[in-house]
């Protein structure tokens, strides 16, 4: 049965989370209208946003969307946000961040992979391994073809 929201534990595909630093803080909007590509095209599902500022001196501040000026970008981008991070999620993440930096943090549902999540789920099976290949070897493997 799907909640207000419209989602459906049931049949949601996988969800992840990034987090996208900015030195300096940075950090402008300009990656909204990639999200709200792959949003608008059925790639992914916008759960939830968020951005975490860390001051030159170190001053945490989790900024709200409609805060600040680059966060009205996306706006347009969260169509039923839900608080899937928590304050201690947005802390841990800060906590991590070098002064005078910022970050954008996003959860994401992979709504190209529902339909296999659920698939697998139905048939009682169980997702063991999941990594990502890191960028730095897909990119030592494409140079390694290339000098072939």
């Amino acid at each position: 049965m799907p909640s207000a929201s419209g989602l459906n534990a049931d049949t949601l595909g996988p969800v992840d989370v990034a987090v996208v630093a900015f030195e300096g803080n940075r950090f402008n909007g300009d990656i909204a209208p990639a999200l709200r590509e792959l949003q608008k095209n059925g790639t992914v599902r916008i759960l939830d946003l968020s951005f975490v500022r860390k001051s030159a001196d170190g001053t945490v501040e989790m900024v709200e969307l409609g805060d600040e000026p680059a966060s009205e970008a996306f706006q347009q981008v969260v169509e039923a946000q839900f608080d899937l991070l928590s304050d201690d999620d947005l802390k841990a993440v800060a906590a991590e961040l070098p002064a005078d930096s910022s970050a954008l943090v996003v959860a994401w549902e992979n709504t190209w992979a529902a339909r296999l999540a659920t698939a697998v789920r139905q048939s009682q099976g169980e997702v063991r391994l999941l990594e990502r290949v890191p960028r730095e070897a897909v990119v030592a493997a494409v140079a390694a073809l290339n000098t072939d």
